[in-house]
């Protein structure tokens, strides 16, 4: 459990390993201003102009990219503990060679790279052992399920020179790659407020499998906040500073008995952030909803509202001159209300044509497949870098925790400075 004596001892920690870390690293590496969308990573010259060898890990979730579509690629080794899901693997990708577990195919030397799809609580082990075994890594998010988790990951990003990026689908939705454009062109002028909401009714399918527990059995919803959290910090790459956090559970036997002693199915979170701005984060997974994954972002000058799951949007409010006179007899300006036709970012050049396509999410997996590989190729920080990873991750985990303190507003721990 974080409290904010450890946030505090966390906080000068950091600090003791920036410091440190900037003489034996380099100051190209550690704590760096960067300009806004430019986060900061580390080389990968080596592969600059070649093809990247893939390994994949996890026949589940790890089916689902393009690896084996895309032109700078090659999957070349494949694997997972159950031979049903290793043989998916092998179905969709045709790899070169399989191997029982993770641990022998990072083992492989012809692996440049290992994208990790295991469950939850296992990503940050899973990826420290793929990079000091020498291996970039793109991981399924979350990226760690403590702070302590998000400390051991960095340290071990920094340690190595390796690219780490986490694959959270809710940074390429077709609405927010519209948003950011419309950002950088500066139409939403002061965004001020934002909401995300991440609805998920019916988990309890996955929380048990051939009568026995999987990790998700009771997982505490804000430490699966990245879906949400990616919709304001993948924007306007703001820095989530302090949270309080509801939570509601009922007598499930579900939140009585599950490994995280987590009581709650629900969960809502308030977060300021480092622009003194407001963010309201609801991940609900039991309840009279339907699901969705959506944001919808408040500015002076327009707002944007992705489709809502009963049947509105996508929509923008633009602020305007026209002044109206309300019921009450006030007089007020009027905002326009316009539907917005949704581009499909997929089906233009923003992708090569071999991935230049719909998936899932969105379509969400062909550009996390392309971007991992063009940071590569191209020597380049990921879009969804280790910084921004965390900068997802940690806020929920704080949130977990205010939340078992009834609402308690709490300090969140940054792992870096946005520039």
């Amino acid at each position: 459990m974080t409290t904010d004596a450890d946030a505090q001892k966390f906080l000068l920690s950091r600090r003791q390993l920036l410091v440190s870390g900037a003489a034996a690293l380099g100051t190209a590496a550690i704590g760096i201003p960067r300009a806004e969308g430019k986060p900061a990573s580390f080389g990968s010259s080596e592969l600059k102009g070649k093809k990247v060898r893939m390994g994949i890990v996890g026949g589940g979730f790890g089916a689902s990219f393009y690896w084996h579509e895309h032109p700078d690629c090659v999957v070349e080794a494949v694997s997972d503990l159950r031979p049903e899901r290793l043989q998916n693997l092998v179905n969709v990708y045709k790899p070169k060679k399989t191997y029982p577990s993770l641990e022998e195919l990072i083992k492989d030397k012809d692996v440049d790279a290992v994208a990790v799809f295991t469950g939850a609580p296992d990503h940050v082990r899973h990826c420290i052992a793929c990079l000091e075994a020498g291996k970039h890594v793109i991981c399924a998010v979350p990226a760690a399920m403590s702070i302590k988790e998000c400390e051991q990951l960095l340290a071990v990003v920094e340690k190595t020179g390796l690219t780490y990026m986490m694959g959270e689908t809710s940074y390429y939705h077709q609405a927010l790659i519209s948003a950011r454009e419309w950002w950088k062109q500066g139409k939403f002028g002061n965004i001020f407020y934002t909401e995300a909401e991440y609805h998920h009714p019916g988990l309890e399918a996955l929380y048990t499998e051939n009568g026995k527990k999987t990790w998700r059995y009771g997982l505490a919803p804000m430490n699966y906040p990245t879906h949400c959290t990616a919709f304001l910090v993948g924007l306007t790459n703001e820095r989530l500073t302090e949270v309080t956090c509801v939570g509601w559970g009922d007598d499930s036997q579900y939140l009585k008995d599950n490994v995280y002693k987590n009581p709650f199915w629900n969960e809502t979170a308030l977060f300021k952030t480092n622009k003194n701005n407001a963010f309201r984060v609801a991940v609900f997974w039991k309840g009279a909803m339907r699901g969705t994954e959506r944001a919808q972002w408040y500015g002076d000058k327009m707002s944007f509202f992705e489709p809502d799951p009963n049947g509105l949007g996508p929509l923008i409010v633009r602020s305007s001159e026209v002044v109206e006179t309300d019921e009450a007899g006030f007089k007020r300006t009027r905002p326009t209300f316009e539907p917005y036709q949704q581009k499909a970012w997929f089906d233009t050049d923003m992708l090569p044509e071999g991935v230049r396509h719909g998936g899932g999410h969105d379509g969400a997996e062909p550009f996390l497949t392309d971007e991992f590989i063009r940071a590569l190729v191209e020597d380049r920080p990921p879009s969804v870098d280790i910084f921004q990873a965390l900068a997802y991750t940690a806020p929920g985990i704080v949130a977990h925790q205010s939340a078992l303190k009834g609402g308690k507003q709490l300090k969140i721990p940054q792992f870096d400075n946005p520039g």
